[in-house]
């Protein structure tokens, strides 16, 4: 069972009230949990996802190990990340706005 993490950016205290129920918060805002399975994995995701669809706030990042994928990560998002993750050559990748 792989290790997942999630980390969350302005939701609401219902999220992180649940992610500290199922993970460990090492840091604030930042969940994980060392041997998570696919289904509790999925069970997490679709408990976030339906309240981020009601709260439509904030952002939720979950990244897990994927060991039979191209880049070994899976990676989940929902809401507007700081950063804009994209899948390239089969790698997730960090795109920077081009400079002024």
């Amino acid at each position: 069972m792989p290790m997942c993490v999630v980390v969350t950016r302005d939701v609401p205290a219902r999220f992180r009230g649940f992610l500290a129920s199922c993970m460990l918060e090492i840091a604030p805002a930042v969940y994980t949990q060392p041997d998570m399975s696919a289904s509790v994995r999925e069970r997490v995701w679709a408990v976030l996802s339906d309240w981020w669809d009601y709260y439509g706030q904030g952002s939720v990042v979950m990244t897990w190990a994927a060991p039979n994928t191209s880049e070994r990560q899976g990676v989940s998002l929902l809401g507007e990340p700081i950063k804009n993750l994209v899948e390239y050559d089969g790698l997730y990748v960090v795109r920077q706005p081009p400079p002024p």
